[in-house]
């Protein structure tokens, strides 16, 4: 059997058993229940699934990619990746208990729920959903493509970049429609396994294999390469202590309000189970140390990659120095690693249509089965059109991509703010926005980002910030009359099971 040929075999196993665990999720009560079941898993997933499942979206095709190419292409600047998951998680220790409770309080689904119910208009919801999509597209078809890279490369060229992209799509979409959130935990247990072992072996095994250890390793790349080892890094890149210090506040902010990773919160049993969940976060950002250093590695065993090639800095050394099972077990846990947070992706998009904009027809609002339909049909949808985009324009959503988590960013002041503050108006919460969003889009599709070595994103943020506050105090509009306990969100540290008062399904006072 060729070397293809094996490597195609043992791909095709696991991705059978991908959609057979998802499935598998289904029991109980994942088939039967309604949006809530499907979307945040019935607000019953233990610590155990809430770490893999939020671990697994630090983990994406990125990791076995972007990470090598960044740390091939420029060194150090690859550092903040790190660095802003750490702090984020130090951010999600507070951040996180607080939706929780404001979520199971008032019976929400997603951050456009809480929009919409802290503001008292169901339309804001809708608006930022349709917003939150745009950016969410982006992560999609990217992880189609770091998908298709992978499984064409480790493949020998066996499975085509097409086909490879429509086996990602097919995948995820089939356990994610009929399982949604708890399918996606249960699949995060296998790729999380694979990841470990993967990268634990070629932490030990790429530097014995083309060096004596890694004291020959660093020594080399300390004699040749130094300028990989600084900031801003090397070949001129823009990526200096301002940029690295900027990104870092901004990434750790945003990422605990990005959908994904309120879709883990929102899932889990109990606060504390996310408080111990951002305790042992931390501890799984060692592995990310690995393809950084070992695409430094290959700076030394293929030299001369440019471009996007260089995200391909990883498989190439795996590609030529393992037997072809090997480079099979390690292809298959890097496009589980594209496959899980796409199916987070895909699913929250579903959740948001679901939750806020078809709830505005009164057919459908009172009908949490109707409502999880329509999810879904959404996510099919959603993947639907990053497939064809991929297809056809693939450089289209990159460039969207560009703004996707600084855009999100301007979202920080409305959710955030406006949970704890009870004087930001609807006004200033939306001027903030607007003025945040055209900012990003301004600097980012003019070519600059970062503005003099500051990241784009925080300057739109401090502005945002800042209009928010301004307009919210010059026009208050009109009064709310709820009390602070339905308008505000709380940590519960008080509730030593972290229940808090739940009310109707949809949201609805």
């Amino acid at each position: 059997m060729s070397d293809g040929a094996v490597a195609t075999t043992l791909f095709a196993v696991f991705m059978a058993g991908t959609v057979a665990l998802g499935l598998l999720a289904v029991r109980g009560k994942g088939r039967g229940g309604g949006l809530a079941e499907w979307s945040v898993g019935g607000r019953s997933l233990g610590a155990v699934f809430i770490w893999v499942l939020m671990a697994g979206e630090g983990y994406t095709s990125f990791s076995y990619l972007g990470a090598a190419g960044w740390g091939y292409t420029f060194g150090a600047p690859v550092l903040y990746v790190v660095a802003y998951m750490s702090c984020g998680y130090a951010v999600g220790y507070v951040v996180g208990p607080m939706l929780w409770s404001y979520a199971r309080a008032h019976g929400l689904v997603s951050i456009t729920d809480m929009v919409a119910h802290r503001f008292g208009r169901p339309w804001l919801g809708a608006a930022v959903a349709i917003l939150v999509t745009v950016l969410l597209l982006p992560y999609i078809q990217l992880q189609l493509t770091g998908m298709g890279v992978v499984v064409s490369t480790i493949s020998y060229g066996a499975i085509s970049l097409n086909w490879a992209y429509f086996v990602g799509f097919a995948v995820t979409t089939l356990f994610v429609v009929v399982s949604g959130l708890r399918g996606s935990a249960w699949v995060s247990v296998m790729k999380d396994l694979l990841v470990i072992v993967t990268l634990a072996f070629l932490a030990v095994y790429v530097p014995l294999h083309y060096f004596d250890g890694y004291g020959d390793f660093l020594g080399q790349l300390v004699d040749h390469k130094s300028a990989w080892l600084t900031l801003p890094g090397s070949g001129g890149s823009p990526y200096g202590e301002g940029w690295f210090a900027t990104t870092t506040f901004l990434n750790a902010l945003t990422v605990v309000i990005f959908p994904t990773t309120v879709a883990g919160y929102l899932g889990a049993r109990s606060a504390d189970a996310l408080r111990r969940n951002a305790m042992w976060l931390p501890a799984y950002n060692v592995l990310l140390f690995v393809p950084m250093l070992l695409g430094m590695a290959a700076l030394f065993v293929v030299p001369g990659l440019t471009g996007a090639d260089s995200n391909l800095a990883l498989l190439k050394l795996v590609v030529d120095s393992l037997p072809a099972w090997g480079v099979g077990v390690i292809g298959v846990a890097a496009a589980l690693s594209s496959i899980v947070p796409m199916a987070v992706f895909m699913l929250v998009i579903g959740t948001m249509w679901g939750s806020s904009v078809f709830s505005l027809v009164p057919r459908w609002r009172n009908s949490s089965s109707a409502l999880k339909t329509w999810s879904q049909i959404v996510v099919v949808v959603a993947g639907s059109l990053a497939l064809v985009l991929t297809y056809a324009a693939p450089h289209t959503l990159v460039r969207l991509s560009l703004i996707s988590y600084e855009g999100m960013a301007q979202l920080v002041p409305m959710l955030l703010v406006g949970l704890v503050w009870r004087r930001l108006s609807l006004t200033g919460a939306l001027s903030g926005l607007v003025t945040g969003v055209g900012i990003v889009c301004g600097l980012v599709f003019t070519g600059r980002d970062p503005l003099a070595g500051v990241n784009a994103g925080v300057v739109a943020l401090g502005v945002n910030a800042v209009v928010t506050a301004v307009v919210s105090v010059a026009l208050p509009g009109e009064r709310d009359e709820r009390p602070d306990e339905v308008v505000l969100a709380r940590d519960p540290v008080g509730d030593p099971v972290g229940r808090g008062p739940v009310g109707d399904p949809m949201g609805r006072e």
